[in-house]
């Protein structure tokens, strides 16, 4: 009876081994996402908290592993962040107030040559974020920054500059949140 248990026990984490994906916060991120014909492979991943409560589990999603967070953010590489929310009811509001934050803190306070795509990116949030709720921030060189809200396609918006301040708000100098930045970052 105990050989058949082991072999229970082995089917069951090896079935969690092969499904891919790394449980964080009470949610699955998956090990990799596919942006077009690339592969993305889970960098890391972390949980965004605002004060004690956790909001959502953030992944970071790169061709290739890194923990320099300045190489990230100046990369022309495909990249991805995925947002899966624990909080349940996240106010459109929080969010804009949240990015507009993360916008300054990213441009060190020089928002102007990325105003116009901050406010289009701000326009896609009209929704309370409810838990379970998916958003995948998506960079795609030529192409620009996708928003998915889940798994629906907002727009996207073009230009590297602007790249370069949404993912600065979780990797940049000022991070959104340090352990989430230091998770993502697979530290």
């Amino acid at each position: 009876m105990s050989k058949k248990v082991f072999v229970m026990v082995l089917a069951v984490f090896l079935a969690a081994v092969s499904a891919g994906a790394k449980d964080i916060g009470g949610v699955s991120l998956p090990d990799s996402l596919t942006v077009g014909k690339t592969q993305l492979t889970l960098n890391g991943a972390g949980l965004r908290k605002k004060v004690f409560i956790k909001v959502y589990a953030g992944g970071l999603y790169l061709t290739q592993k890194s923990k320099d967070a300045g190489k990230i953010v100046s990369a022309d590489e495909a990249m991805a962040i995925r947002m899966h929310f624990i909080y349940d009811g996240v106010s459109a509001d929080k969010l804009i107030a949240a990015w507009n934050e993360g916008f300054e803190n990213a441009t060190a306070g020089n928002i102007a040559p990325i105003k116009k795509e901050a406010d289009a990116f701000n326009a896609f949030f009209t929704e309370e974020a409810k838990k379970g709720d998916i958003y995948d921030i998506v960079y795609v060189p030529g192409e620009g920054v996708s928003v998915y809200i889940k798994g629906n396609l907002k727009d996207t918006l073009k230009g590297l500059e602007f790249k370069k301040a949404v993912f600065g708000i979780w990797l940049g100098e000022k991070p959104a949140d340090k352990d989430l930045k230091n998770g993502m970052l697979g530290e």
